[in-house]
């Protein structure tokens, strides 16, 4: 089939580019023309929480990428509705992730389909934002209006998505990232990052906002059973709030936790992803919400177990007492699971239950999913 896909991509940074690029790479792979679509104008800066919005790392080989999309310009979303129309695609993918995104995307799909050919399929990252602002239900009703069917990575997404549309929509988990590299030796991704490969190592990653729970992290690592082991915090992601970081760092200081929470609080670019990993016992993801979680996925690329909170879509894919175990968002809970994983055969049949895991979550199997939902037989 000939597909545009509508969504962020190279310069742009972030999960959600590697995500489309991934996904993008696979439907090529499976013999269809792709073309991504992505932001000449992502968000204006100063909607921007991060540093920078671009990536210095080359483009990915062998993808199409458009950049022709400006988010806050009418006209924009107009004319390339026109462009799109005019390829005549047989199918568009959407990946809808924030309400702010609303009104342009659904301009351009309603331009994009005036031929009468074109179907859309929308993989929702959140249908619901985390962080809720005015104008979000009406952004997200004018644009799944424009929208043929609907696929979910988490089945509370499916859930709250059908508070909005009766259109054909289906869960399908979050694939393996499997775009960032080998698995290395604890020695050398240590030795990398300047660690002591002696030590026992909780690993959170990804940008850090208030719903991630780094905060929970930090105070069950003054846990007086943490402190008296040799337990110790990597905390790797760039920070999306002032705030935030300034309360992690009051919990650091307040706690004398300095010695054993390592932060490397810049933007971690791909080639760098697998040093953490690798340097990292345990994933630790002590969310107070979410929906789905690329970490994981990252996670289960490396084969690292996890700890997670009983939140959202995270236990659906992280089985208690298989390849992690599941907490509540608080910070004696996030503790005990902790102290439990480093318990001796805490896990047993860990490496078993990872590869059983790992197999439900391929790039084929979320493509088929996609594409049975657009295209009913």
């Amino acid at each position: 089939m000939k597909i545009a896909y509508l969504g962020t991509a190279h310069p742009l940074r972030g999960g959600l580019a590697a995500f489309n690029e991934r996904l993008s790479q696979e439907l090529t792979d499976q013999d269809h023309d792709v073309t991504i679509w992505s932001f000449s104008l992502q968000y204006p800066s100063f909607l921007f929480p991060g540093k920078t919005q671009f990536t210095d790392e080359p483009a990915p080989a062998g993808l199409k990428i458009r950049t022709e999309v400006n988010s806050v310009n009418p006209l924009n979303w107009l004319n390339v509705g026109r462009k799109m129309n005019a390829e005549q695609y047989d199918l568009i993918i959407v990946k809808y992730w924030l309400p702010f995104m609303g009104p342009a995307f659904g301009t351009i799909l309603r331009g994009a389909k005036k031929n009468g050919k074109t179907r859309v399929v929308c993989i929702v990252d959140n249908i619901i934002p985390h962080e809720g602002r005015p104008g979000d239900k009406q952004f997200t009703n004018y644009f799944i209006k424009a929208v043929d069917a609907f696929i979910t990575m988490s089945e509370d997404q499916l859930k709250y998505l059908k508070q909005f549309i009766n259109k054909p929509s289906f869960f399908s988990p979050h694939p393996v990232y499997d775009i960032y590299g080998s698995k290395l030796s604890k020695a050398d991704a240590c030795a990398k990052l300047k660690l002591d490969p002696a030590k026992k190592y909780l690993l959170c990653f990804g940008f850090i906002r208030d719903y991630k729970g780094v905060d929970r992290a930090l105070l069950a690592m003054a846990d007086e059973r943490i402190r008296n082991s040799d337990i110790e915090l990597i905390v790797a992601g760039e920070y999306y709030s002032k705030d935030v970081e300034a309360i992690n760092n009051k919990i650091i200081a307040d706690h004398n936790l300095q010695s054993v929470v390592h932060l490397f609080t810049d933007f971690i670019p791909e080639r760098e992803v697998c040093y953490f990993f690798s340097a990292a016992d345990v994933v630790v993801q002590p969310y107070t919400k979410a929906t789905q979680s690329g970490i994981t996925q990252i996670a289960y690329h490396f084969e690292k177990p996890m700890i997670v909170t009983n939140v959202g879509g995270l236990p659906e894919v992280v089985p208690d007492g298989k390849v992690g175990f599941v907490a509540e968002p608080e910070p004696t809970s996030v503790a005990d699971a902790i102290l439990k994983f480093f318990q001796p055969n805490s896990l047993p049949n860990l490496h078993e239950n990872m590869l059983i895991e790992k197999k439900k979550y391929t790039w084929e199997i979320f493509t088929k999913a996609m594409m049975n939902v657009v295209f009913p037989k």
